[in-house]
């Protein structure tokens, strides 16, 4: 499972010019899974999110994590974080699980979070959107759970 963790002042996500979830400071998560991906990458991969020290503190250095500052998280599934480029000049998606088995672990990812994080709003899954950002820093992390543990 990837994420691409972004601190942001602000995030929205629309589907067909409406805006299906938004929130103000904390992490957009851009969310990808691959075809052997379980629960269990699932869990570390948001509990790592959740206390990733990326946020300041009163003098103004990265030693607070989502969970002490109390910010929101807006999960976006995005199975382009398995593209494959390497060879020719379109990206191979293979590496991408298919829908019937990432749906639920999207859905899992954020039903955890919701039980850790005050506010998480989401995207629409397997859904053109649109997604708009105030990157804070800006502060951009790529984590993958095949590297975490």
């Amino acid at each position: 499972m990837r994420a691409v963790l972004q601190r942001v002042t602000r995030a929205s996500v629309k589907v067909e010019n409406e805006t299906v979830g938004e929130i103000g400071a904390g992490l957009l998560v851009l969310l990808g899974i691959t075809h052997d991906d379980t629960t269990r990458d699932a869990d570390y991969l948001l509990e790592k999110i959740i206390n990733l020290r990326i946020f300041d503190d009163d003098r103004g250095h990265m030693n607070l994590s989502l969970a002490e500052t109390g910010g929101a998280m807006l999960v976006v599934s995005q199975f382009t974080l398995y593209g494959d480029a390497r060879r020719g000049r379109r990206p191979s998606y293979s590496d991408a699980a298919p829908p019937e088995l990432a749906e639920p672990l999207y859905e899992n990812f954020v039903t955890q979070a919701r039980q850790h994080v005050q506010q998480v709003a989401t995207g629409s899954f397997r859904r053109m959107m649109q997604v708009e950002l105030v990157n804070d820093g800006p502060v951009t992390i790529l984590l993958d759970s095949r590297k975490l543990f």
